[in-house]
């Protein structure tokens, strides 16, 4: 009896075992155009065969499709890696009051990233990185993305962002009492504090660590866009989070503030505003690379001088517009890379794609555009071996578009046909 009762357990833990199985789902794409690389230029008619998540190859012409396989037909259309924004708020959407914080719940903050998870994820970019939110917002939207539960991009996420007592990042425009209480826990002073709050940063599950280095545009610290920490503090960030296998990002709008972030190791510089030739020579030096969000000023832009913004804002925003665009073209001249971002979330989510027009009009080839917002941001996430490019063994994240954005980039700013991590979007 005890043997039959060991055979019988054995079998159906085997029956279990094969029903828990799927079949590989394999998924066969042809398109009249395909990119693969973003400084390789286009190739004609092909194939790409999808297996699950990943690609499993890619063929001239068009390939017989195995049997059970999905068949997608893009017809005439080009077919191109998935675009990465370095600089997306989901959790937010423009034009909000910043009394806001004293009575929405996080949660709120969840539902609006979901809808704004899918807004982008249609818009043609599979990958985001959120640059800041409430504490554990982005990281929910992080799981439910992954999981496929909501619809949206792959999401790298930084949660809160690290600042200075009364500066950008921190809660300000409020009452002292009222500042106790909305405190996140996420401002530092002095060098040992701030390595605890990167390893804070870690601990609640952050993926890169945020740090505003300098004043920012719409925040209600009223101190201008120079920098906030000092460079030992600045140096404990980089040193810590490096060491824990973290890359940080800085807004940085001054002068002073890039040039000590990237003095300090900080690996990218977002905004980049005002930033000279001394301190752009430092960021080639240490290979910072610079995220320019020109898209942030065009929807601040838009509001300007409606009763959107309070009075320090508007001062702020002011002192910015007649230099916006003018880092890109000095860091393209003395070889900093430029990477995607666009600060979604202080305009609509979804017109990302608009920032690539910017991009040319400052100085870059549409090839280096699309490049920025593919392998070069690839290479900044780290994930070059992952997203970015066309290829065998690569996530399965493309997109199509219509035309030839490596002549005209605003065709990537209607996006026909999405694919992330193997799954088509509605």
């Amino acid at each position: 009896m005890r043997k039959s009762g060991l055979a019988t357990a054995a079998a159906v833990t085997l029956a279990l075992l094969g029903a828990g199985s799927a079949e590989a789902r394999t998924t066969v794409i042809y398109a009249g155009n395909v990119i693969t690389d973003a400084g390789k230029g286009r190739q004609g008619p092909s194939t790409v065969v999808v297996t699950d998540d990943r690609i499993t190859s890619i063929s001239a012409g068009r390939a017989e499709a195995p049997a059970g396989a999905e068949v997608v037909d893009l017809g005439d259309k080009t077919l191109l890696p998935g675009l990465i924004d370095l600089h997306v708020h989901l959790t937010g959407d423009p034009g909000g009051d910043y009394r806001l914080q004293a009575v929405e719940p996080d949660e709120w903050g969840v539902v609006v990233g979901a809808k704004n998870a899918a807004i982008t994820l249609r818009a043609g970019f599979t990958t985001v990185r959120e640059a800041g939110s409430g504490q554990y917002t982005a990281y929910s939207l992080r799981r439910g993305t992954a999981n496929g539960f909501i619809e949206g991009p792959r999401i790298v996420a930084a949660g809160p962002a690290l600042s200075i007592i009364g500066g950008h990042g921190d809660v300000t425009g409020f009452r002292e009492d009222i500042h106790a209480v909305l405190d996140e826990g996420y401002t530092c002073t002095g060098a040992t504090e701030c390595a605890e709050k990167v390893r804070k940063a870690s601990r609640a599950g952050a993926d890169v660590i945020k740090i505003t280095a300098t004043g920012g545009v719409l925040s209600q610290q009223g101190r201008g866009l120079q920098g906030h920490f000092t460079s030992p503090e600045l140096q404990s960030i980089a040193d810590t989070a490096h060491t824990l296998g973290l890359k940080v990002m800085a807004h940085a709008h001054g002068a002073g503030g890039i040039a000590a972030s990237a003095a300090a190791g900080i690996d990218s510089i977002e905004h980049g505003t005002f930033a000279d030739d001394a301190a752009l020579k430092i960021m080639k030096a240490k290979g910072t690379y610079l995220v320019p969000t020109l898209m942030a000023f065009e929807g601040i832009r838009e509001r300007l001088g409606k009763g959107i913004y309070t009075p320090t804002v508007e001062e702020k925003v002011r002192m910015t517009m007649n230099d916006v665009g003018k880092a890109v073209v000095r860091a393209k001249a003395l070889g900093v890379p430029i990477a995607f971002g666009t600060d979604a979330g202080v305009f609509e989510h979804g017109r990302n794609g608009s920032e690539f027009a910017l991009l040319v009009k400052y100085g870059l080839t549409p090839g280096e555009a699309l490049a920025s917002a593919t392998t070069v941001a690839a290479k900044l996430l780290s994930m070059e071996n992952e997203i970015g490019r066309i290829a065998p063994g690569m996530s399965a994240d493309m997109i199509a578009v219509s035309g030839d954005p490596l002549s005209d980039v605003r065709t990537l700013e209607k996006v026909d046909w999405v694919m992330a991590r193997g799954r088509i979007a509605d």
